[in-house]
């Protein structure tokens, strides 16, 4: 990805997170489906998850580390939480 990606470079990455995301929120209510202490373990995590990346987004504003352009930033932040979303498609993936 370019240092400054041009708005349509964001908007096709935005929306292949949004996709990406989609898959996993159906492989999880599969798993929340099934019940018992698999899905209670898979909601911890899940809000565990959300909280951790959400924390680590927010350290990374505040040091400066998204970058000085508006661009930047929603480029790293919209990298940050595609490794989160293409992490857990492997991990829920396997589990099937």
């Amino acid at each position: 990805m370019a240092r400054n990606p041009s708005w349509m470079t964001l908007a096709i990455d935005g929306w292949m997170l949004g996709v990406e995301s989609s898959s996993v929120i159906g492989l999880r209510m599969m798993t929340l489906a099934r019940g018992g202490s698999t899905a209670a373990a898979e909601a911890q995590r899940m809000v565990a998850e959300k909280m951790r990346a959400a924390i680590e987004l927010h350290a990374l504003a505040f040091t400066g580390a998204l970058g000085k352009t508006p661009n930047a930033a929603a480029a790293k932040s919209i990298a940050h939480y595609g490794r989160k979303v293409r992490a857990n498609r492997r991990r829920l993936s396997r589990r099937r």
